[in-house]
């Protein structure tokens, strides 16, 4: 599995940010905006709280086992991949939607003099934010999943 890389997930929410500003100015010039939720970073946060959770229970149950203490529950290894699958789900689409709640946020800047506009540009901002803790999350996920490189340096294994 290919780890995530930092200039992916800011390459998605550079581009849909730039597209979700656009689609913003146009949509007001029809004459309406779609909605910032309330619920966007409160379940963006929950996300992260989740990822989060799951690296240090994996981290503390990888530790134990390094230690060898005594009851140590092991990792299985099924459950490490499928949580680190879903750490990178996360992130990518946390990028994404961050970046369209940025994007709509940044437009939303230009008219803070409306009340209703100003809520709204606050919630995309705690989105925002709440998406960049989904992807620091994932990130730290996946650091803590990753298996210790191999000794071989020729890059070949004994056959089993």
């Amino acid at each position: 599995m290919k780890q995530l890389r930092i200039r992916t997930l800011a390459g998605l929410f550079v581009v849909a940010g730039v597209l979700s500003w656009a689609g913003a100015r146009l949509w007001n010039s029809v004459g309406t905006l779609p909605r910032v939720p309330l619920a966007a970073p409160i379940v963006l946060a929950v996300i992260a709280a989740i990822l989060l959770a799951t690296a240090l229970s994996i981290r503390s149950r990888l530790r134990a086992q390094r230690e060898r203490r005594p009851g140590a529950k092991g990792v299985d290894p099924m459950m490490a991949a499928r949580a680190l699958v879903f750490g990178q789900a996360s992130a990518l689409v946390a990028a994404l939607v961050a970046g369209m709640y940025g994007g709509t946020g940044a437009f939303l800047l230009e008219h803070l003099e409306v009340p209703a506009r100003r809520d709204q540009a606050i919630y995309a901002g705690f989105s925002v934010l709440a998406g960049i803790a989904v992807i620091a999350a994932a990130l730290f996920l996946e650091r803590v999943c990753k298996l210790p490189e191999d000794d071989d340096t020729e890059g070949t294994a004994p056959a089993a």
